[in-house]
């Protein structure tokens, strides 16, 4: 037996048993340098060069503890307030609210999973509190809504696309902002269809005696995207200290503006945070493992000779690609996509000239639609956790979400320009 059949062997072996992924890869990667004969201290080399070397994953922890820190706050039902205003009396409000939120929360979180648990939580009860919304409908549109996050910048997964492709952390916020902006006017549209057919309910029209101090409570929050964007693109800071910059502002926000956070959440807050670093950790470090042991055995050139062998055209290769995560994205999870299929694909997609910015952002949505897709889209177990909404509820009800999540997919992959006239157009070098 190989010894890459025996690093596959024990991955998937591991997944079946419900192994944590993280574990999974560090176990497969053991098995690989036993029958290799190597040095099991190979293993901590990697792993450590891996975590250690990289300025840029950093990042991560601190994005995780300032959407957390939001959503223990008072933020989320803030901006809940100040989106009702902008599109709560179009048909179907409170939908067209959390679309409006998803995209708002998208500028401080970077995850899907806290747009989802947090204000996503806040609207999917107000929803519930009206018959008029179906409680499928409610986490369809949820679920929905909560894939913009990554895309929309800062997003975690684009981070660390940039650690395992080299491309620029700053042109792939960018390339995300257009098509993120897209999905939310395009799921909009989405819903007005549907609400007008079922003659869902406008919102309340909101006093204009009320319309000062509802601005002003959701001006505070709507400051991070802009002071986050604005200094990495003018150079005030790197995205790295952009991170670092979130997590501050949000501490500020929720425990001294607001006073709505006490040292007991805090506390709770800092745990979460640490649990959730830790699993995206343990994670990159069997990432790190397993991109050894398939450079050492000559994958990723292999998969580049076999795609030049093929005389794959660009839009036949990205076509391929998304075939691919749209198969994979219903059964594994967003990192795994990310840390062991996507290094594969580098070298062949360098070989095709294709843009690593445009790449990046097309392997994101691909594995943003994967999120929402049965049997096992974590958003959908996420919103069930949370609601109690039956996942055959939601599904049924987000179809036509899922398909126009699709054809937009098609979209950005023919035209690339969705994603990079912006970083273009701000003076970032694409390929």
């Amino acid at each position: 037996m190989t010894a890459i059949s025996v690093l596959i062997g024990v991955l998937v072996a591991g997944m079946l048993l419900r192994m944590p992924i993280g574990f999974s890869m560090l176990a497969s990667g053991i098995g690989y340098l036993l029958v290799k004969g190597q040095d099991l201290g190979l293993l901590a080399e990697q792993v450590s060069n891996g975590m250690y070397n990289s300025y840029v994953l950093l990042a991560v922890p601190l994005f995780v503890f300032a959407a957390n820190i939001m959503n223990a706050g008072t933020v989320s039902e803030r901006i809940f307030d100040f989106c009702r205003i902008l599109v709560g009396r179009m048909r179907g409000g409170l939908a067209q609210v959390d679309i409006m939120v998803s995209v708002v929360f998208s500028g401080m979180s970077g995850s899907a999973i806290a747009d989802a648990a947090g204000p996503g939580l806040v609207t999917i009860r107000q929803m519930l509190n009206k018959p008029e919304y179906p409680r499928g409908f409610a986490g369809a549109v949820v679920v929905a809504s909560a894939t913009i996050g990554p895309i929309i910048p800062p997003s975690i997964p684009m981070i660390i696309y940039a650690l395992v492709s080299g491309a620029s952390v700053g042109a792939l916020f960018l390339g995300g902002l257009v098509p993120g902006l897209l999905m939310a006017v395009l799921m909009m549209g989405v819903v007005h269809l549907i609400a007008t057919k079922r003659n869902m309910p406008r919102e309340a029209k909101i006093p204009l005696r009320d319309w000062p101090a509802i601005l002003f409570r959701g001006a505070l929050p709507l400051s991070l995207p802009i002071v986050l964007l604005g200094g990495i693109y003018t150079g005030a800071f790197t995205p790295t200290e952009a991170a670092a910059v979130a997590a501050l502002h949000a501490l500020i926000l929720a425990g001294v503006v607001y006073r709505s956070l006490t040292w007991r959440s805090f506390w709770g807050v800092v745990m979460e945070s640490t649990r959730g670093s830790a699993v995206i950790t343990l994670i990159l470090a069997g990432s790190f493992m397993l991109n050894y042991a398939f450079t050492a055995e000559g994958v990723p050139q292999a998969m580049a000779l076999w795609v030049e062998g093929m005389h794959f055209s660009q839009l036949n290769f990205l076509l391929m690609v998304n075939l691919l995560f749209l198969v994979l994205g219903c059964f594994l999870d967003v990192s795994v996509l990310l840390l062991v299929f996507v290094p594969m694909l580098l070298p062949a997609a360098k070989l095709l000239g294709i843009d690593l910015v445009h790449f990046g952002v097309l392997v994101v949505l691909n594995m943003m639609i994967g999120l929402i897709t049965p049997p096992f889209g974590m958003l959908l177990f996420v919103t069930k956790a949370l609601t109690g909404i039956p996942i055959g509820e939601m599904i049924k009800e987000g179809w036509l979400f899922l398909l126009i999540l699709i054809l937009f997919l098609l979209a950005v992959t023919v035209f690339p320009q969705i994603v990079l006239w912006l970083p273009q157009s701000m003076g970032y070098v694409t390929q």
